[in-house]
């Protein structure tokens, strides 16, 4: 048996709406426990982007529930830091993109399209995944908080082909052309993440995106829990009943739950404030089969 996290105990909701601009960095920086050197450099990026990844987790549950996602700024604060939620790509890397703003960065969001779990030749998917590019010292850097249980955990160099090693995975940002194919090595093979453009798109792109991966039937988030958080030294994903550890170590550990072990999981590994309306979609995902 694998050794779980215990929660860390949540501050008061002081709020439902976003901080002013002012406040805004020393809220989120508190947020995800940051309380290093706060100066536009690639140890800063790379210690915000851990120190976020294992602090707000990768959710979808209001997508699951029929709540729907807003990403405008003051819902993903409120959602994200006044109530301790977690969110997925557009929430979260939206988030990233103002804090590294706010910190003097030169970043600016891409979108891309998710190929993962999917073989080369499978058709085009729709452009449902936000990053981030920061140009530091004239190199660009991918970083992504937010792509669930196979995240990048550290700042990717776009400038070179060959593969990158972080305290997880490898992985490796290949251009064809105008687009970026970014990989990672799992079990010896290198699998496709997702597909990125080059270009940073307008924002009426990020809200198609975040329409169809919330509200269209097709996406797998109106039909599957999902949650996922990475720390230094552990992965956690959870996909329905199916609770999956991986350590740094190599160790990998997969259970299935019952409703009640699976509120406590999202309580307790994934820190997130359970909600009582949530209740009914945690029975349906306890009854899914899912192969081992």
């Amino acid at each position: 048996m694998l050794h779980y996290p215990a929660a860390t105990p949540a501050d008061p909701v002081d709020s439902d709406t976003a901080a002013p601009a002012a406040a805004f960095l020393p809220r989120y920086l508190a947020r995800i426990g940051y309380t290093g050197p706060v100066a536009p450099t690639l140890d800063v990026l790379a210690a915000l982007q851990a120190a976020h990844i294992a602090a707000i987790p990768f959710e979808a549950i209001d997508a699951l529930t029929g709540a729907g996602i807003d990403i405008g700024a003051d819902a993903i604060d409120a959602k994200l830091i006044g109530q301790r939620r977690g969110g997925y790509c557009f929430e979260q890397n939206a988030l990233f993109l103002r804090a590294l703003l706010a910190i003097g960065l030169d970043a600016e969001g891409l979108l891309g399209r998710v190929r993962w779990m999917l073989p080369d030749d499978a058709p085009p998917t729709p452009r449902t995944h936000m990053v981030v590019r920061v140009k530091l010292g004239g190199r660009p850097w991918l970083v992504d908080a937010g792509f669930g249980a196979a995240v990048p955990p550290a700042p990717l160099a776009m400038d070179s082909e060959e593969p990158q090693p972080t305290r997880h995975e490898s992985y490796r940002v290949v251009r064809h052309g105008d687009v970026w194919q970014v990989a990672a090595l799992i079990e010896g093979e290198w699998r496709t993440l997702y597909r990125l453009d080059h270009v940073s798109p307008p924002a009426i792109d990020y809200e198609i995106g975040n329409w169809y991966t919330s509200a269209h039937p097709d996406s797998h988030f109106r039909h599957q829990l999902i949650a996922a958080r990475t720390t230094a030294d552990a992965r956690y994903g959870l996909r329905d009943n199916r609770l999956t550890t991986r350590l740094t170590d190599g160790r990998l550990d997969r259970r299935y739950l019952t409703a009640d072990e699976i509120e406590r999981t999202l309580a307790e590994i994934f820190l997130l404030p359970v909600r009582a309306h949530w209740r009914a979609a945690i029975e349906r995902a306890a009854t899914a089969e899912i192969a081992g």
